[in-house]
């Protein structure tokens, strides 16, 4: 019987395949959960030196505490207690065992995790922070962390974890500091430059573009740059001489290619991560510092809007709108601080409609249609993909 051993012992050392299993071993044990919370339960098997083996365990509860699933995944009950051993793994006729204590309350704070750590927002963009509170088994424990900033980079309410960032760009490491009860956890915020979008490319010559029809009622309408149609052709009641500084192009190759570069200037914009949703607000009586702002779904302009370029004259501020844009009569757009309007993008995802008397600023992009009604005045670009672009009486200058 001892050769036999030995022999196998042997054999086992010159094989080119794994030993077999001779010790199996269950973590975390002994482990501590809050009632009707779970763990991942893990088994380990070694050969006879001490090298992991594969193994595929099957895994039951043999002492109470809560159940377990075939991967190990045990969840708790609502009974407190000790249960020696419950965890049970079997594996090629080897078994182990874990033991678990189930209680309602969580042990004393021993880390904070921070979320999301790293993070990355733009030159005064904004980032919420979570503080996760956990003991020395994982259990989570509610806190009421501090917030500071300890090495640049912004400024972070105190309370609620809102952090502002700065208008220096660069990585600030562990800067976003949580604590609680002598326990602190940190994250990382690299703050960068809000890019502008991706080139307009030949759309950039068009201060009109639209996909079905242009058309214009009112005489008095000028209009600076290129007009544009495609896939349609039609473009009615443009008055002579206009426009002017640009030309016609009704359904011909140059408003093809700029529809093309249209689209890709879209999708660019569609794919900005927001930085402060303002779902639910009007436009009217805010003041934005440049950034990438968005609503789930329609946006109202209501009185005036000033963009604040806050003294950088290639600030960009990028205005999502889920669905329709509309602005009250003799609402305005206004720009301090440096701001341009080359700058201002305004991505709609169905129409925009300007009020009479509007006075509007920055690129409109909107995947349907756009209506100036009487005496709108655009400082900017009205660029629809699919649909038509009216207008009446207006006057529509390319920045």
């Amino acid at each position: 019987m001892c050769a036999a051993l030995v022999l196998g012992a042997w054999g086992c050392r010159t094989a080119t395949g794994p030993c077999p299993a001779v010790t199996l071993t269950v973590t975390p044990n002994p482990a501590t959960l809050l009632q009707n919370t779970s763990r991942q339960f893990t088994a380990t098997g070694r050969d006879y030196r001490g090298n992991v083996v594969s193994t595929s365990a099957s895994w039951s509860v043999v002492a109470g505490g809560g159940t377990i699933d075939s991967s190990g995944w045990f969840t708790a009950g609502a009974v407190n207690g000790t249960y020696l051993n419950t965890i049970q793994a079997t594996s090629g006729g080897l078994t182990a065992n874990a033991t678990v204590t189930v209680t309602n309350t969580p042990g004393p704070l021993v880390t904070i995790t921070v979320t999301p750590n790293p993070a990355t927002v733009v030159v005064n963009g904004l980032q919420s922070f979570i503080a996760t509170g956990r003991d020395v088994d994982g259990n989570i424990v509610a806190i009421v962390p501090v917030w500071s900033v300890i090495a640049g980079g912004g400024a972070i309410n105190s309370g609620s974890g809102q952090f502002t960032a700065g208008a220096v760009t660069g990585s600030f490491a562990n800067t976003i500091e949580a604590a609680s009860g002598g326990v602190s956890g940190f994250a990382t915020v690299n703050v960068i430059a809000l890019a502008p979008p991706g080139t307009l490319g030949t759309a950039a010559t068009f201060s009109i573009l639209a996909g079905t029809t242009v058309t214009n009622t009112g005489v008095t309408t000028t209009i600076t740059g290129d007009v544009g149609v495609s896939a349609g052709i039609a473009i009615t009641g443009i008055p002579a001489g206009q426009p002017t500084g640009g030309s016609i192009h009704a359904g011909d190759a140059t408003a093809a290619t700029a529809q093309s570069d249209l689209t890709v200037a879209y999708n660019d914009l569609a794919g900005r991560p927001c930085g402060t949703n303002l779902t639910g607000l009007d436009l009217g009586g805010q003041t934005l510092a440049p950034g990438v702002y968005c609503f789930n779904s329609s946006a109202q302009l209501t009185g005036a809007l000033v963009l604040d370029g806050q003294g950088n004259t290639n600030s960009v501020f990028v205005i999502k709108i889920g669905s329709t844009l509309t602005t009250a009569s003799n609402a305005s757009v206004n720009l301090l601080g440096g701001a341009q309007a080359q700058n201002v993008y305004w991505q709609v995802g169905s129409s925009a409609t300007l009020g009479t008397g509007t006075a509007f600023v920055g690129n409109i992009v909107a995947l349907a249609s756009i209506t100036l009604n009487t005496s709108a005045s655009l400082t900017g670009r009205a660029l629809a993909r699919n649909g038509a672009v009216t207008l009446e009486a207006n006057a529509v200058t390319l920045p």
